[in-house]
């Protein structure tokens, strides 16, 4: 498949790595925009996996609790422009679609637009609000939950949701406890409540590319197999020069050994990445290599989980969110997290005024 410039650029977008470096994992990939992330991710060159996910479209999120406390949703209607986000009209109608969810039956979104609202359908009324306010809008995306407590909590004036719920006491210290855990999902955005939502694919596939991104970085390897794998570049697989440098920074007493990649050619680091790509079976039977692979994947399980991640409000700096849980209510569990964010995974039309401007003139 053809590599184009456009593709390049998304991955660019996507990832944060390097112009060269995308386009040579499109190559690697045949093209397939999923597999080079990954391939990026292993060589350690995408700066942030996720960055698709980043807000890249206008609009709103609000959510609604029923009159029980029960039960609380969700909507994400999106808009052109900022503009229109913060117009009272655009945010009643949110407010309104945000009660009307409460009673849906799934989320399917053309079910949803299809149910009676305002006299007539939640389609037909926006329809009607596109015409007048003069600009494309969509009704996105619902969602809702349900438990014994429950907590919402809206940032940035809406552009994040977050729904928590769960099974305990429906008393006011719970719901202040999940009012606090939703305003940690909405800073944090944790992918998943526990480990245990995690399957066993997706454990491995983490291990997979925490492994090869470790091998892939060979200066973050423990010493002694760094400095086996110095020993084999040094022994004719290096040019001169980078040898003469690791000579003299062995035989310096004083020189700290974290620093020495600042000294070599990317030649010779890239050739040390290959060396402890192919020694892989070798490294990855050595228990240090092991304990250093598990140290990084446990970690990254603290980052995505929440009940696994540092409560921001900690005041040792070190309480899980799960064990501020437990000190308010022993017997109070997350049922279900909701966090929706605008525009979250749409890409924003890029808009040159200039050429638009030229184009106009017939310049």
């Amino acid at each position: 498949m053809a590599v184009t410039a456009s593709m390049v650029k998304e991955l660019r977008e996507m990832t944060g790595a390097g112009m060269m470096d995308c386009k040579n994992a499109l190559v690697e990939c045949d093209g397939d925009m999923d597999k080079a992330v990954e391939f990026l991710r292993e060589k350690g060159l995408a700066k942030a996996a996720k960055k698709a996910g980043r807000i890249a479209a206008m609009g709103l999120v609000k959510t609604a609790i029923s009159e029980d406390g029960k039960t609380a949703a969700v909507v994400e209607v999106n808009s052109e422009t900022d503009f229109v986000a913060k117009n009272a009209e655009f945010i009643d109608f949110v407010d309104g679609l945000a009660k009307l969810a409460l009673t849906a039956e799934s989320n399917d979104i053309e079910a949803f637009k299809a149910m009676a609202f305002e006299g007539t359908t939640v389609q037909e009324v926006l329809t009607a609000k596109i015409a007048k306010i003069g600009e494309n809008m969509s009704v996105r995306r619902i969602d809702k939950a349900t438990g014994d407590v429950i907590a919402t909590y809206i940032h940035g004036g809406g552009t994040i949701g977050v729904i928590v719920a769960a099974n305990g006491a429906d008393n006011d210290e719970n719901k202040a406890a999940l009012k606090n855990v939703a305003m940690q999902v909405a800073a944090m955005n944790p992918q998943y409540v526990s480990r245990d939502e995690i399957s066993e694919a997706e454990l491995a596939n983490l291990g997979k590319i925490t492994l090869e991104s470790a091998l892939n970085d060979p200066f973050s390897l423990p010493k002694p197999i760094l400095n086996g794998l110095l020993d084999k570049a040094a022994d004719g697989v290096w040019g001169a020069e980078d040898t003469t440098i690791l000579a003299e920074k062995r035989a310096d007493k004083s020189f700290n050994f974290n620093y020495l990649p600042n000294f070599l050619s990317e030649e010779a680091k890239t050739k040390l990445a290959g060396l402890a790509v192919a020694a892989k079976a070798e490294i990855t039977d050595n228990k240090i290599f092991k304990g250093l692979v598990d140290g990084r994947i446990s970690k990254q399980l603290k980052e995505i989980c929440l009940l696994d991640q540092t409560y921001v409000r900690a005041e040792d700096g070190k309480q899980t969110v799960g064990q501020y849980l437990k000190t308010v209510d022993k017997d109070l569990t997350l049922k279900k997290v909701i966090r929706f964010e605008v525009g979250e995974g749409i890409e924003k039309k890029e808009e040159d005024f200039a050429a638009e401007v030229a184009k106009q003139m017939g310049m």
